[in-house]
């Protein structure tokens, strides 16, 4: 998926920070739930600048969140990339539906929860010939911050992504108590420790409590860690 990232663009340093260039502005990005609990939709909160380049901890131990302040150095924090660098279409397993298909990573799972409600998204792939369903089908599946899912039209050949604008967002989960992953949008540009680029997406989210099994990306291990960022 093309890169409009507009020169912005996050490294991941090795055993340290992400370093992140080019301006990009920084929010708080809450999961706003219904009244059954389920995640419903996003709660921006604007932060003041962090700057033309900052450093975001990545090891989950800064008393300066989100900002590193050097603490991946003392408790000796091993940020190994371990992920699976093949392109998103190789990897994605295909549910099928009339004229959207659904596409799915499941190894990029951040635990957000947008595909839960209205009987989960898997199964309204295959009734989104329903106005009313595929409504919302792909009003769930854009939500997902981490582009584990992807909404694909058959017709044109495509992914129907959301417009974002190159940002990161901080994810804060009020429903599972707890701070989830620095949410990168709009296809910024990442860069691994050994300056090779990842896959430009227009939605990942990666680790920030450190503990992610499939780092630098999120695998939602911060929801059973319970991780506070505040």
């Amino acid at each position: 998926m093309k890169d409009s990232g507009g020169g912005a663009r996050v490294t991941v340093t090795q055993d340290g920070p992400y370093m992140v260039a080019g301006g990009v502005k920084l929010s708080e990005q809450v999961i706003a739930t219904g009244s059954d609990g389920s995640s419903e939709d996003w709660v921006e909160h604007a932060l003041p600048s962090a700057g033309a380049r900052y450093a975001l901890c990545r090891c989950g131990h800064s008393n300066k969140k989100p900002f590193c302040d050097g603490s991946h150095a003392r408790i000796g924090f091993d940020g190994t990339e371990i992920a699976d660098r093949a392109p998103f279409s190789d990897k994605a397993k295909i549910f099928d539906g009339p004229s959207l298909a659904l596409l799915d990573v499941e190894s990029l799972c951040a635990f957000a929860r947008f595909c839960d409600p209205n009987g989960q998204v898997w199964s309204q792939a295959a009734a989104s010939d329903d106005p009313k369903v595929r409504a919302t089908f792909i009003r769930q599946v854009q939500a997902c911050p981490s582009g584990r899912l992807v909404v694909w039209d058959k017709a044109r050949g495509a992914a129907l992504e959301p417009e974002l604008a190159p940002s990161i967002g901080l994810i804060e989960d009020p429903a599972e108590t707890c701070s989830g992953p620095i949410w990168l949008r709009g296809g910024i540009a990442l860069i691994a420790a050994d300056g090779s680029e990842y896959e430009a997406r227009n939605r990942m989210t990666l680790c920030r409590c450190g503990e992610s099994r499939n780092k630098p990306f999120c695998d939602g291990t911060h929801a059973a860690i319970k991780f506070h960022a505040k």
